[in-house]
């Protein structure tokens, strides 16, 4: 039975979910999976939802200048990416303040990478309680470890946490926590995805705290 004293806590993945990102990384690693990987169908689609270095330990293994190249060309790519909000997100944010809903982001992006994310959004960060990023957690998805971290630093348990995915990796991660996962269709189908979740959505427009309480199975 949930202890209903501890805190309900909404913990969002970032790209794809929080900002409209993915199409812009399709681009990019769709060109670096021709270029490095003709003979895999679809690269951008396979190594959604990884950090970059599981694509350096899964992909290009004893590669390091084409490591290197890439690192660079991803630098210049992110810095003149837009960071669209995903359509009603902010007022989501909104309506779970209201109910003293705490707030995390939880993102397999480094530090180098969130620190243009900030510049471009300023405000971010005052929208949400923490900012987890890879850094913070030995093991990425699709281990559970990064949204275990969110639940214990705000204090509450599994069963009074949501997780808010896109990406396979994403949503696996949030299961293995045991936590109710409410999927995006922003990256993947809905029919992709729809097992792997208690409730898929498109975006946050007219979706509400009640909502996502009664997503509970």
């Amino acid at each position: 039975m949930a202890d209903t004293t501890k805190p309900i806590a909404a913990l969002f993945d970032f790209d794809g979910v929080v900002v409209d990102t993915e199409s812009q990384y399709t681009i990019f690693w769709g060109e670096q999976g021709r270029k490095y990987h003709p003979e895999i169908n679809d690269f951008s689609a396979l190594i959604k939802g990884s950090t970059l270095m599981q694509i350096f330990d899964k992909h290009f293994v004893g590669m390091e200048d084409v490591q290197q190249q890439i690192r660079e060309e991803l630098t210049e790519f992110e810095a003149n990416m837009t960071y669209d909000y995903i359509p009603g997100i902010l007022d989501f944010l909104t309506d779970l303040r209201k109910h003293d809903v705490r707030l995390a982001v939880v993102t397999s992006s480094d530090r180098i990478k969130m620190e243009k994310v900030y510049r471009a959004r300023p405000e971010l960060k005052g929208y949400f309680d923490r900012i987890l990023i890879a850094e913070d957690f030995a093991r990425s998805k699709p281990f559970p470890d990064c949204y275990l971290l969110g639940a214990e630093i705000f204090g509450t348990t599994p069963d009074r946490s949501f997780v808010f995915e896109d990406s396979f990796n994403g949503l696996k991660s949030g299961n293995a926590a045991n936590m109710t996962v409410i999927g995006l269709a922003t990256t993947n189908s809905r029919e992709a995805i729809q097992d792997m979740c208690a409730l898929v959505i498109d975006d946050f427009r007219n979706f509400t705290y009640d909502d996502m309480i009664h997503s509970i199975v």
